[in-house]
C-alpha cells in the first residue's frame, strides 16, 4: 500500500487518467474528488461489496438452474 499526505486542494494521479483531489477537511472527514474516465467505475467500498454479493447471488441461482437444463439435454 503507498501512503501519501496531501493538503486541500492537492491531488494525485492514478497512471495517466485518475485524478484524486483532497476537496476539504473537516474533522475527521476528508472529501475526495475523483476525475476518471466514464469507462472506469468508481464506487464507495461498501457500494463495491453490495455488487458482487448481488453478483454472487445472481450467480448462485443461474449456475445449478443452468446445470439442470443440462441434464435434461
Amino acid at each position: 500500500m503507498l501512503v501519501l499526505s496531501r493538503k486541500k486542494g492537492e491531488t494525485i494521479m492514478i497512471g495517466d487518467e485518475i485524478e484524486v483531489k483532497v476537496l476539504s477537511i473537516d474533522g475527521d472527514q476528508v472529501k475526495l474528488g475523483i476525475v476518471a474516465p466514464k469507462s472506469i467505475k468508481v464506487h464507495r467500498s461498501e457500494i463495491f461489496e453490495a455488487i458482487q454479493a448481488q453478483n454472487k447471488e445472481a450467480l448462485s441461482g443461474a449456475i445449478p438452474d443452468f446445470l439442470k437444463q443440462l441434464k435434461k439435454k
